[in-house]
C-alpha cells in the first residue's frame, strides 16, 4: 500500500492532479496535515498515519527528502529513508528481497 503524508491543505491539492498526475495515481491514500492535526516532523502525524491505515511501524517505510521529517518518523519506529536524488528509491526496493 503507498500513501502520500503532505504538510498542505485541500486546496493545494486541487493543483496537483493537473499538473503531477503521478501522484494521485501511485497513492492508494492522501493524507494531509490540515485533516490530521499535525504536521511533519511532529511524531503524531505519523502515528495518526499509521493508525488510520491499521499498521505497526515496523511494518511501514517513509520516504523524505527533509532531515527533521526522517527523524520524525523515527521517533515512532518506522524506517525512515532520507531521498537525496532519484536513485534513492529505486535502490532501496532493489535491496531487497522478493
Amino acid at each position: 500500500r503507498v500513501v502520500v503524508l503532505s504538510n498542505t491543505n485541500r486546496l493545494h491539492t486541487t493543483y496537483w492532479p493537473t499538473n503531477y498526475p503521478e501522484v494521485h495515481a501511485a497513492a492508494d491514500q492522501v493524507y494531509l496535515s490540515q485533516e490530521l492535526g499535525a504536521r511533519k516532523p511532529e511524531p503524531a502525524i505519523y502515528q495518526k498515519v499509521l493508525d488510520a491505515e491499521g499498521f505497526d511501524a515496523s511494518d511501514a517505510v517513509f520516504f523524505d527528502d527533509n532531515a527533521d521529517n526522517i527523524k520524525g518518523a523515527q521517533a515512532v519506529g518506522i524506517t525512515s529513508i532520507q531521498v537525496t536524488d532519484k536513485s534513492t528509491l529505486p535502490d532501496y526496493f532493489a535491496k531487497q528481497p522478493c
